[in-house]
């Protein structure tokens, strides 16, 4: 009797196709086999499952496979694959796409997790030993051979946490090889404040003496920004737009104020200022949450306008179109677009919104992705950070010193601390997330230029340790929901980032209610510079 597995084998090889044996665990997940397989595919592995939609040649593939197989210095395989993966992402003037998620979603088992938090270890782990205090730091298995007293340093991550009546912290932290309790003690004031901040999951190292079966904390190292991050300065003035949350199809949706943004675009409103710097963005970034969406939460069509989400598209792409074409567009999706909520999203579907991919101007990435912008000759650009944001809340809300100087109304607090930890979501449950066990695409390895989020719906900008950190407005109303629940969205707010400058200014849209908490006297005709730090 042939099994289901055998039977999915015999389907594939009708087709031509061989499966590789690194699939057999995931004949489960697979279609039978994948309708969108191409004919021209010889050999199916995980490599050729994640780049079905990619337009690639599949005789070159499998011809420079073959040839990387027989000889190892071979680099035409991987260059046909990293020009698959770019199929969407024609490279733009001016824009480098460095790191875009297009991997499919698939069904996760506990070896993913296992293998996916394994590699987040290693990648944050190797940062920390780039500290010359954390260099030759001990595995926690061998720490019971070390003896009480000694001097020792150890990275983990943290698998527990709790408070004692003396205010101070304990955490248990674990590596590849064993576990340790570690004590923070409360009169230390520095290491105390890092350690009230410590949330689970994170990676981190501890230098301090050992105890019998603790360690005492003399010092906490975080993998952070090193103090060396230069800020870099473009050479000529070039502006970076950035809108948040359009939500298009929503009751909310501020059509009216947007007009405005677009005629500003075009050198038609604003003073004699305002026209000069808008006749100098030469990029726009669009962090997430494009258009509101359907279904996203029990009873949204009774606020909706337009209530198919393809249509909810095809007029976020008209407003796009009426941008002028020297604006390279940068777009990622948010928790309210087409696609899987979980992180990493990659690009918003084609079929969804087919007319903007045929913008000639207009680049498609995952949340989160990497890109470089502003290259010149003699000149590197900046490597810019977008994330739509979906982790911010829940560190707003758990991180004791985010929560105490204003939560929500802190993104640029919320950010650094991100940074910090160089990672997007440190805590599982933080954010919604497929766990890759190739890689984990969150774990900030590359510090960036340039940090952007989106997601809570207010303007916050700063600079840390040289990274321009900024968090993008939105573009629906507020909502009595929001005044319930004591939220204070800034809504229609354009903020804008000086490449030649890294100062952040903010152009102000809002003629809604009449409200918004604006500053007072703020109008559309002004300009206000951010300068609140983020220490």
């Amino acid at each position: 009797m042939v099994s289901e597995k055998e039977k999915k084998i015999l389907e594939f090889l009708e087709r031509g196709i061989l499966l590789s044996p690194e699939l057999e665990g995931e004949l489960d997940s697979l279609a039978s086999p994948p309708t969108e397989t191409p004919a021209d595919l010889l050999l199916f592995d995980r490599e050729s499952r994640g780049l079905l939609d990619e337009g690639v040649d599949w005789r070159a593939f499998d011809a420079a496979k073959a040839l990387a197989e027989k000889d190892a210095t071979s680099s035409q395989y991987a260059r046909i694959v990293e020009h698959a993966k770019r199929h969407e992402l024609r490279e733009k003037p001016g824009v480098k796409v460095l790191r875009s998620y297009t991997k499919k979603s698939k069904k996760g088992s506990y070896e993913d997790f296992v293998s996916h938090f394994n590699r987040r270890f290693r990648a944050l782990a190797s940062i920390l030993r780039q500290r010359q205090e954390l260099a030759s730091a001990t595995a926690i298995g061998r720490l019971p051979q070390r003896g009480e007293r000694a001097r020792v340093s150890v990275i983990g991550m943290v698998k527990k946490k709790s408070t004692t009546k003396s205010n101070n912290t304990i955490i248990t932290i674990e590596d590849q090889t064993g576990e340790v309790v570690v004590l923070i003690r409360a009169d230390r004031r520095e290491v105390a404040a890092i350690g009230r901040d410590i949330v689970l999951d994170e990676v981190l190292g501890v230098s301090g003496t050992l105890g019998d079966r603790i360690l005492f904390a003399d010092e906490l190292f975080l993998p952070e920004v090193p103090l060396t991050h230069e800020l870099k300065k473009g050479l000529e003035e070039e502006y970076v737009a950035v809108i948040g949350d359009p939500q298009i199809g929503s009751k909310e949706f501020l059509s009216k104020d947007f007009a405005k943004l677009l005629a500003w675009f075009n050198c038609q409103l604003g003073n004699e200022e305002q026209r000069r710097v808008a006749a100098k963005v030469k990029y726009l970034v669009v962090a997430g949450d494009l258009v509101e969406g359907v279904g996203v939460y029990p009873g949204q069509e009774e606020d909706l306008t337009i209530k198919d989400i393809k249509e909810q598209y095809v007029a976020f792409t008209r407003y796009l179109q009426q941008i002028p074409k020297h604006i390279q567009i940068l777009v990622i999706p948010g928790n309210h677009d087409a696609g899987r909520m979980a992180e990493p999203q990659p690009p918003i579907y084609r079929d969804f919104a087919p007319d903007l991919y045929e913008m000639e101007n207009v680049t498609m990435l995952s949340n989160p992705c990497l890109v470089n912008i502003g290259a010149k000759p003699g000149f590197t650009g900046f490597d810019m950070l977008l994330y739509h944001g979906y982790s911010l809340i829940y560190y707003s809300d758990n991180v004791p010193s985010i929560r105490e100087r204003g939560g929500q109304k802190r993104a640029e607090l919320i950010m650094k601390f991100l940074l910090q930890r160089r990672h997007l979501a440190p805590t599982h449950g933080s954010n919604l997330y497929m766990p890759d066990p190739e890689e984990d695409p969150l774990t900030i390895d590359r510090v960036p230029d340039i940090f952007i989020t989106g997601h809570i719906h207010r303007v916050a900008s700063a600079t840390y340790r040289g990274v321009t950190l900024l968090n993008a407005s939105t573009w629906g109303d507020i909502t009595a929901d929001q005044e319930r629940r004591g939220l204070e969205p800034q809504p229609a707010r354009l903020p804008l980032i000086n490449l030649q400058t890294r100062d952040v200014k903010v152009i102000n849209f809002y003629s809604g209610k009449g409200k918004g908490f604006l500053a007072p006297g703020e109008t559309l005709e002004q300009s206000a510079q951010l300068n609140e730090g983020a220490s």
